[in-house]
């Protein structure tokens, strides 16, 4: 009887327990263990987490603007959009992520998702040959002019004094504005909406790009149309008589 092929087999049988004795009982192999939440440095994992529920998957937008919007990308600075993701956005939807003030992601998750929308969905010569408005108004806005700003670039889609048409929604519902920042109607009206048809500042009416004073002066206009409490059905003194 041949002995060699059993010994063989149970010389792999030994080496095979052996290797097995190195990890402590119960303990996961090597390589196998979750990170923690905080220890997470994945730029799709961190963007799917925690932006793309409200800005979309890749970046495409959905209740708030597309981030994989190279007009956004080429006006907004890292430090903007770093900013935005950590502090939020007081009075709006937009939460802030950073741990320092109340979210659940470390600072370098957040230059993670920062660089990690830039490279992956700008486009730098985008905006190349033209003369783009400030990302942030650097002039004081007159409401009045504003408003003929608006009948002029954005009445033919938003309807007389924005409260919607064939074409965009309302804009001064006082929903939709108590949502929204200046800040947010400003880069609104500077990008666009691409993902929803709607133009940026040069498109509203073809071979006139708005400019920078027009764009300040129609977002003081907007604002000046927010309500202190949108949906109120009563004013303070309704509510001191019931």
């Amino acid at each position: 009887m041949n002995r060699v092929p059993y010994l063989g087999a149970f010389a792999a049988l030994a080496l095979t327990l052996l290797s097995g004795c190195n990890l402590q009982h119960g303990q996961p192999s090597q390589g196998a263990e979750t990170p923690a939440p905080s220890e997470v440095l994945d730029f799709k994992t961190l963007y799917a987490q925690n932006c793309a529920g409200c800005h979309g998957a890749e970046g495409r937008g959905g209740a708030a603007i597309a981030l994989a919007d190279p007009v956004y990308l080429a006006i907004a600075d890292n430090t903007a959009i770093h900013k935005v993701i950590a502090n939020g956005v007081h009075g709006t939807s937009m939460p802030a992520f950073a741990q320092n003030a109340g979210g659940m992601l470390s600072d370098k998750q957040i230059d993670v998702i920062t660089s990690g929308i830039r490279s992956a969905w700008s486009r730098p010569e985008t905006l190349n040959g033209t003369n783009p408005p400030s990302y942030v108004a650097t002039s004081t806005g007159n409401a009045h002019q504003g408003e003929m700003v608006f009948q002029k670039y954005c009445q033919s889609c938003h309807g007389p004094g924005g409260q919607g048409g064939a074409k965009g929604s309302a804009i001064t519902n006082d929903s939709f504005l108590a949502l929204v920042s200046d800040q947010e109607l400003r880069t609104i009206v500077i990008t666009g909406r691409p993902e929803l048809g709607a133009p940026d500042w040069r498109g509203n009416v073809p071979g006139k790009p708005m400019s920078d004073q027009e764009i300040t002066d129609v977002v003081t206009w907007l604002a000046s149309r927010r309500v202190q409490n949108p949906g109120q059905p009563y004013t303070a003194s309704n509510y001191a008589q019931h």
